[in-house]
């Protein structure tokens, strides 16, 4: 049987050795045999759920109810600088965002809750999660049965703008929705001497940039959030030449998947009638995302409780408004089924503040036996001292 503290330096180095080794997403193949590896030596029932993604089970046949806990694996394509001693050997590629953390840490909540497996109420499910960088690992999980006869799922993300012992955790969204969108300009280009047997895109373009700053704050309620940033703007040309195209590219985050479809139709309308008052003609190109990661009020709660028996009265922070404008297809559970998902503060003592995908950033180990502390409240386990 392991004691506490030696289920704590196996998972901080078990987060070391992922972090030296990051795949991509949907790439996660040593990081899976890695995990299924770990799992099958603390002799717990795992099996494949997509190529990358696994599933542990334990206390499979308990009569409670039936509660996963989810942590997702894959980097990003990123270049390290942060400058530590288990620094990413793979070129071009960091775990930025702290899926190594969040694998460690339900990896140690595995090592715990198998030690105290026959004094769980109900079955558990350990959800090794790929692709959540945007390849909709959640979504294929399910799709593959993942979610079958689970009553409610936890998640959490690590966050830097908030300090160790304060964590977010509201009804309903606690991350928004998200879309992406490219708008396609067609003028007719010609010399820059003769502008009118032109009609030019990129003024037609800047006149559309500054149109769509207007959607949030002429067309949304003051009390709903919403972000809509054209990021890109492309209409390379020679300095003499008016070019036949401009394209401009960007993003959408709302509250809810129903203000962001709202914020695209006018996107769309705006973009349209805006580039027709200067002689070109306007395509948009809608590419929707992950929708709102929203909490299910019952399993919020039961998460609070746990936060607040965790870090103490002091845990809500209240300078960081939500729902937080990132997104996360931890939502995809939660459209399925009830649970709950948290952002928990990072930063302490002048460290761990860069953000998520920042070539500077490092997961705090601290937050580790938190985690599992917290996960074992949520089922019912006993909880470590």
């Amino acid at each position: 049987m392991l004691e506490w503290q030696e289920i704590q330096e196996r998972a901080i180095a078990f987060r070391h050795r992922l972090h030296q080794t990051p795949e991509l997403t949907w790439q996660e193949k040593n990081t899976t045999a890695t995990i299924r590896q770990q799992l099958t030596a603390l002799e717990i029932e795992w099996q494949a759920c997509t190529e990358t993604g696994t599933l542990g089970r334990l206390a499979k046949n308990k009569p409670g109810p039936h509660i996963a806990l989810r942590g997702d694996i894959d980097a990003l394509p990123i270049h390290e600088q942060s400058g530590v001693d288990w620094c990413s050997t793979t070129e071009g590629c960091m775990h930025a965002c702290g899926h190594d953390g969040h694998t460690a840490s339900l990896m140690a909540t595995a090592m715990w809750l198998k030690q105290h497996e026959e004094q769980l109420p109900g079955p558990v499910t350990l959800v090794f999660q790929p692709a959540e960088e945007g390849g909709h690992g959640a979504k294929a999980m399910i799709a593959e049965g993942a979610l079958k006869g689970i009553d409610a799922i936890y998640g959490w993300h690590n966050w830097p703008a908030v300090p160790l012992g304060q964590a977010i955790c509201p009804d309903g969204p606690v991350m928004s929705a998200n879309s992406l969108f490219t708008i396609s300009v067609a003028g007719i280009g010609g010399h820059a001497s003769q502008p009118e047997a032109c009609r030019d895109p990129v003024l037609a373009g800047c006149a559309i940039n500054l149109a769509l700053q207007q959607v949030v704050s002429r067309f949304l309620p003051p009390q709903t959030a919403g972000v809509l940033s054209v990021t890109s703007f492309d209409a390379k040309s020679a300095q003499t030449v008016i070019p036949k195209q401009a394209v401009l590219s960007g993003g959408v985050r709302a509250s809810s998947s129903e203000v962001r479809d709202f914020i695209n139709e006018k996107l769309s309308e705006i973009a349209c009638h805006t580039a027709k008052a200067y002689g070109c003609e306007a395509s948009v190109e809608h590419t929707l995302c992950y929708g709102a990661t929203t909490n299910h009020a019952a399993q919020a709660e039961s998460f609070r409780l746990a936060l607040q028996e965790e870090f103490g009265h002091a845990w809500r922070c209240d300078s960081v408004a939500s729902p937080i404008m990132a997104s996360e297809d931890f939502s995809y559970f939660l459209n399925e089924i009830p649970g709950a998902f948290a952002l928990i503060g990072t930063h302490t003592d002048g460290k761990y503040h860069h953000p998520c995908h920042s070539p500077h950033y490092d997961f705090n180990d601290a937050l580790i036996p938190h985690v599992v502390r917290l996960y074992s409240r949520l089922v019912g386990a006993p909880v470590p001292a």
